[in-house]
């Protein structure tokens, strides 16, 4: 009998600050960048504790969907260690023929799953070739995933609206990406935009803002609104808090803790305008339930092809 496998994939994080450098390179597949750049990102990371959780919480991500499916999980980082080749590795050496891989960034674009799948695609080519692999290519607007945004940030709008005592406006925010990677048709943008509508109508708001954060330090025009033009619009119509609610990422990690929880957090202060957070997904239950659901229906796809 075969024995199925499931590897969850995340992009890594470096542990510790003398790890950045090389996790740059990493990232960029050898190319460096610019040693003022690399600086500003080390300050980054230290002002969050010096190192990333990414790798503690995917842990955890794994560890609660391996209770609730009858398959092993593994995880495996793009940029970072356990690599996806030494997770390929481990499973195989624990005899997995058949695997699921499910990427833990929910919306589709060539820059991220794209190149999640090249690098699982390489290491099963050098590790272990006879490996049959199904790769989960789009489930931003699974049930369970919005069921999990949508108690996370409900709850943070909640407790906002209490405490101001008034309606708090919701950004919704998701990674940016290179305009030329929109331009040549990838879906990531759209996908983004259908997150962001399901959630909002599934905790009934009327209105809300969608902005991309966290574009890249390089000269390319990267896709917006911007999560700061956002905070100028609603501060120049008046607006004293806000709430920032991530829904293209599942864990904390840099682009969390720094990005919105101080740089956003000190651009709306500036302005008269406090900027509170929903909770990330990280070791949320309903997070499990809804990839043990999307697993455990791809695998039952998966052998009805056998």
């Amino acid at each position: 009998m075969n024995r199925w496998g499931v590897l969850l994939l995340a992009h890594g994080a470096p542990d510790k600050l003398e790890d950045i450098p090389q996790f740059l390179l990493n990232v960029r597949e050898g190319r460096p960048l610019p040693e003022p750049v690399v600086k500003e990102i080390v300050h980054r990371y230290r002002l969050i504790g010096g190192g990333s959780p990414l790798l503690r919480l995917t842990t955890l991500q794994a560890e609660a969907l391996a209770k609730l499916i009858v398959h092993p999980v593994f995880v495996g980082m793009r940029n970072w260690k356990p690599f996806i080749k030494e997770a390929v590795e481990r499973l195989a050496a624990e005899g997995v023929e058949r695997l699921l891989a499910v990427c833990l960034a929910p919306q589709n674009s060539c820059t991220s799953i794209g190149l999640y799948r090249k690098y699982l695609n390489e290491a099963v080519r050098q590790v272990r070739p006879s490996l049959a692999v199904d790769f989960v290519e789009n489930w931003h607007d699974h049930p369970g995933l919005i069921e999990a945004f949508r108690e996370r940030i409900a709850a943070a709008l909640e407790r906002a609206e209490r405490e101001t005592g008034g309606a708090v406006p919701v950004i919704f925010t998701a990674h940016s990406v290179p305009e030329r990677t929109i331009a040549d048709g990838d879906p990531y943008e759209q996908q983004v935009r259908e997150t962001a509508a399901l959630v909002a109508k599934a905790i009934g708001l009327a209105e809300y803002r969608l902005a991309f954060q966290s574009q890249g330090l390089t000269a390319e025009k990267w896709i917006g609104p911007t999560v700061e033009s956002q905070l100028d619009e609603l501060a120049a119509a008046g607006a004293k808090d806000v709430l920032l609610a991530p829904v293209g990422f599942v864990a904390d990690h840099v682009e969390i803790l720094y990005d919105i929880d101080v740089l956003f957090r000190e651009y709306g202060k500036a302005r008269g305008v406090a900027v509170r957070r929903s909770e990330s997904l990280n070791a949320s239950p309903q997070f499990a339930l809804a990839l043990a659901s999307l697993v455990t229906a791809r695998v039952r796809i998966m052998k009805g092809r056998l």
